[in-house]
């Protein structure tokens, strides 16, 4: 299973990459396939891998660096022209340092460690499917409140920032569109069905957007990620199980997890974003990180390559309109700090251990700039005991649940998230992957409030509107005596929480 996880900082926490953006000076605008050119260079026996070829983005320069491809012996599978992202496959190991050579070419590298074969999530721990008589318990409890969903008295977190009550209000417009990236949406789910727009979702993988119907389904019903995190968002309130935080919102589905292994690979994630901002999708929510790099450091050629690829791509949806959430990541990581050890990159061949510097190898998409990063945090308002947190890298927070310190008074007495799973099911999960469709669910209420927010303006509205979190006296969650996390900050603007916790009902008044 991919790496279903993320982080990101600010633009102005990220110079490096705000340096690397500047220089590029590439234009926003729609993706041009490319013909198919034949390598000479590839030889049956030779490795196949896939490049990110970044280049000026004008016509002429693209098609001088076609040819360069062909001739140091690539294919050349897709062209974004107007970001200037290539994507090609190659045989030829010398292929990333003949490419870069080229004039035109900005910056070159593989996606991947490994050969391709015939195409990292942030969830904690695995699912937890409410059986028939667990859902009896809970349908007896919510028949208590007029108005609720089925398996609404499971759904602390929707009364934990007052979604149930905002739904009362405004359960969001439906010319809003949340295009979930991640491993497919189950869209014949009886939750889902009613809110699902096909024609903003597709199938990512390898770079190529496929629109044919179900393409944007998940594989199988174990690639239940991207289903569980659409019903967090949009699953509609229509007396038959969960309730999502914009229950009267479209969502979408963009699918960009490989299906041998489940990886999300950039050129996936590249095709992910422009399809987006192409077609009208006004938040996406990001709950991974793009692999196989949990960390992509400046210095490295193929993984400079990938945060240039991949943040032209989340820029260009950013200037279309677009506003990205993604998830922080489940390592109770501190992302401010010095340095932080990587002992899982790269995640398609073999580890290996590495001290990184966070502010200088980033972790894509989240710490890309405009991206809005959100911690998790459980029925106590406390950071959950995995979430990632750190000062000026932290958005927001918003539920992500927490099995272990933070259990609520519910018929499952469960801290995680109930939410859709892929063949009618319902099921629990945590993690800042569940984190961050809350607070996308909260700037798609935003989007229909102020429909004319763009997103530099949904983001100030989501950090306005949060409830201020100071940081917490002690977070001794074990009791031993040693705190598990420091944070830092005031009661504005945190380490933890960011700018607070997100409010629903405040987003519809």
């Amino acid at each position: 299973m991919a790496h279903l996880r993320s982080r990101h900082r600010l633009a102005l926490a990220v110079p490096v990459v705000l340096s690397l953006t500047a220089s590029l000076g590439f234009l926003p605008a729609a993706a041009s396939a490319a013909p198919l050119a034949q390598s000479s260079a590839q030889t049956a026996d030779a490795p196949n891998l896939a490049y990110v070829v970044n280049t000026r983005a004008d016509h002429r320069t693209i098609a001088s660096v076609k040819k360069a491809v062909a001739k140091a012996g690539g294919t050349v599978v897709i062209a974004y022209e107007k970001i200037g992202v290539i994507v090609v496959h190659s045989a030829n190991p010398d292929f990333g340092k003949e490419i870069r050579a080229v004039r035109g070419v900005q910056s070159a590298g593989a996606t991947r460690t490994t050969p391709l074969v015939a195409a990292g999530t942030t969830d904690e721990g695995a699912a937890d499917y409410l059986t028939a008589a667990e859902a009896a318990k809970v349908k007896a409890a919510s028949a208590d409140t007029p108005g609720s969903e089925p398996l609404e008295a499971d759904q602390w977190d929707l009364r934990a920032i007052g979604a149930d009550k905002a739904a009362q209000i405004n359960p969001g417009s439906k010319k809003v569109t949340v295009g979930v990236i991640d491993t497919g949406v189950d869209d014949t789910h009886p939750d889902l069905a009613p809110n699902f727009s096909a024609s903003q979702s597709a199938n990512c993988v390898g770079g190529v957007a496929d629109t044919s119907e179900g393409a944007w389904r998940p594989y199988t019903a174990e690639d239940y990620h991207g289903t569980h995190v659409a019903g967090e968002i949009a699953a509609a309130r229509n007396g038959i199980g969960v309730a999502g935080v914009a229950p009267g919102v479209k969502v979408s589905g963009i699918k960009v997890s490989d299906p041998n292994n489940g990886l999300f690979y950039p050129e996936s994630v590249v095709c992910a974003f422009v399809f987006a901002a192409d077609h009208g999708v006004e938040i996406t929510n990001n709950s991974y990180y793009v692999d196989p790099w949990l960390y992509n450091c400046m210095d490295d050629p193929d993984q400079r390559a990938i945060v240039d690829a991949v943040n032209r791509a989340q820029l260009y949806a950013q200037k279309k309109g677009t506003l990205n959430l993604a998830s922080a990541g489940n390592s109770s990581d501190d992302l401010d700090s010095d340095a932080l050890v990587d002992e899982s990159s790269p995640d398609d061949s073999t580890p290996v251990p590495r001290t990184v510097d966070p502010h200088k190898c980033f972790d894509v998409p989240t710490q890309l700039p405009g991206v809005v990063t959100v911690s998790a945090t459980g029925v106590q308002n406390l950071k959950s005991y995995y979430s990632s947190y750190g000062k000026s890298v932290i958005d927001i927070a918003a539920p992500g649940g927490d099995r272990k310190y933070q259990l609520p008074d519910t018929p499952s007495k469960d801290g995680r998230i109930l939410s859709t799973m892929p063949n009618n099911e319902y099921a629990f999960l945590q993690g800042t992957s569940m984190a961050s469709p809350h607070a996308a669910g909260v700037a798609a209420l935003l989007k229909s409030t102020h429909p004319w927010a763009g997103p530099a303006q949904l983001q100030a509205l989501l950090k306005a509107q949060a409830d201020k979190t100071a940081c917490p006296e002690s977070y001794d969650q074990d009791g031993d005596g040693t705190q598990d996390a420091t944070c830092v900050g005031g009661k504005r603007v945190n380490g933890f929480y960011g700018f607070g916790i997100v409010n629903a009902l405040r987003a519809v008044k």
